[in-house]
């Protein structure tokens, strides 16, 4: 008897289905590379860090020449009246840190503060070059505290004392340390790190990788 099983039609149909089967192409997101899903990379400033050091020569600058009106327009611990009752212009000098802190030492602490701004100041110029280029708000804050610190350095290497003439009060009853422009970007400064350090860095780390 004949062997018709390979004359079959049926047989033909099965063996063309298995051919399509076999040449049908995968979906795209089974074969994507794996590139195409990482996360983009924090980049450090390098070079950019110039834009942040400028915005801490514009600190310097400022609280250089607030210093000098001050110097110049107004007379030692003598207050003049800018709102009241909140607010005076009062020229003094701080030989402590800010707001004044450890000013009543015997003169060691000059050394020390111009030592420790000295050493900030370093470390803030060599992390700016570090610090992730997306993050914009931490950039800004390490430059305002960069300022700062050299803001009162010239101060303590200048004339061994830091000159003060910001004096926020209430009338008679309540007065805050006299400050000055660099203790004000020192202080933001530090609040924008923080703030950056709470509510952004974990974002920022979800997004990029490191």
């Amino acid at each position: 008897m004949p062997n018709t099983a390979g004359n079959n039609p049926g047989n033909n149909l099965n063996n063309g289905s298995n051919n399509l089967a076999d040449k049908t192409v995968a979906p795209a997101y089974a074969t994507a590379s794996p590139s195409l899903t990482k996360r983009p990379k924090l980049t450090p400033n390098r070079q950019q860090a110039l834009l942040w050091y400028v915005l801490s020569l514009v600190v310097i600058g400022l609280d250089q020449w607030t210093k000098w009106l001050a110097e110049l327009k107004l007379n030692f611990h003598e207050p003049v009246a800018v709102i009241e009752p909140i607010l005076n212009w009062t020229l003094a000098y701080n030989y402590g840190a800010a707001f004044s802190f450890l000013a009543d030492q015997g003169g060691w602490q000059k050394w020390f503060f111009a030592g420790l701004s000295l050493a900030m100041s370093l470390f803030l110029v060599w992390y700016l070059t570090r610090a992730p280029r997306q993050a914009k708000l931490l950039n800004v804050g390490l430059a305002l505290i960069l300022g700062g610190a050299i803001g009162n350095l010239i101060d303590r290497v200048r004339i061994g004392k830091v000159i003060d003439f910001i004096h926020v009060h209430y009338a008679d009853v309540w007065h805050y340390p006299i400050f000055n422009v660099a203790d004000i970007a020192i202080c933001v400064g530090v609040a924008i790190v923080v703030i950056d350090m709470l509510f952004l860095e974990g974002k920022r780390n979800a997004k990029y990788q490191a």
